[in-house]
């Protein structure tokens, strides 16, 4: 009970703090754009991080199951779209490193699920599962290579998404592991995504990438082979 109340607070504090700098003449532009259900206050992304920056300041990060209820409390009691932005920036603070392990997976996972959505869905991929990945290689390997066969296409384009800021390291063999269940898929935002990582990795590997392209063109759709190729000089 004492840490529901901490975490009920902890969004109250939040919320007053996102108010005052609200501008509810944005908010419908934004819940329009995004197709959003949940209502925004009008709070743009610099002042989103400029409150999460202040309030966070305070926060104690006791414990790694205390941080977890927290993060997990403000996702799941959020009113507006905002207040979800400053979970998932409470889930990767600085001062949530010690915690960043695979005890933490599961709630990435409750995110990403029940956000259903590119804007969470992208951040905690590239960000949270990648920085898991990064740590812990051969158990997040099992992990990404299972998401990507699951029903749930969230979870198949954090999968996806995963290695996105990776560069020199991106193990090419899982990505395009991740990307072969996919192969053929008619939604937009796995086709998208396909595209993404593939130009992502084409950064640094570009031969590899057009290589893949071309051997897999039949199954490609024409928006992931687009985006894949899009700053590959040929």
């Amino acid at each position: 009970m004492k840490r529901r109340t901490a975490s009920t607070s902890l969004l109250h504090t939040l919320r007053a703090a996102l108010l005052r700098i609200a501008e509810p003449e944005r908010a419908r532009a934004m819940q329009t754009y995004m197709k959003s259900t949940m209502p925004y206050h009008g709070v743009a992304a610099a002042g989103v991080r400029a409150v999460c920056k202040d309030v966070f300041t305070s926060y104690p990060f006791e414990s790694a199951e205390s941080w977890r209820a927290d993060v997990l409390t403000l996702w799941s009691t959020a009113d507006f779209r905002e207040e979800r932005y400053a979970a998932i920036a409470l889930s990767g603070h600085r001062g949530a490193r010690p915690f960043q392990n695979l005890d933490a997976l599961p709630m990435y996972e409750e995110m990403v699920v029940s956000g259903a959505w590119w804007d969470y869905v992208d951040a905690i991929a590239s960000h949270r599962i990648g920085g898991l990945l990064k740590a812990f290689p051969r158990e997040m390997r099992r992990t990404l290579l299972h998401w990507s066969h699951e029903p749930d296409p969230w979870k198949r384009r954090s999968a996806i998404l995963a290695q996105l800021g990776f560069r020199e390291r991106t193990d090419l063999t899982l990505l395009f592991a991740c990307i072969e269940p996919s192969l053929g898929a008619e939604d937009f935002f796995l086709r998208k995504a396909i595209g993404w990582a593939l130009r992502q990795a084409a950064r640094e590997h570009p031969r590899d990438i057009v290589r893949y392209v071309k051997d897999h063109e039949p199954l490609l759709s024409p928006l992931s082979k687009r985006e894949a190729l899009k700053n590959v000089k040929r």
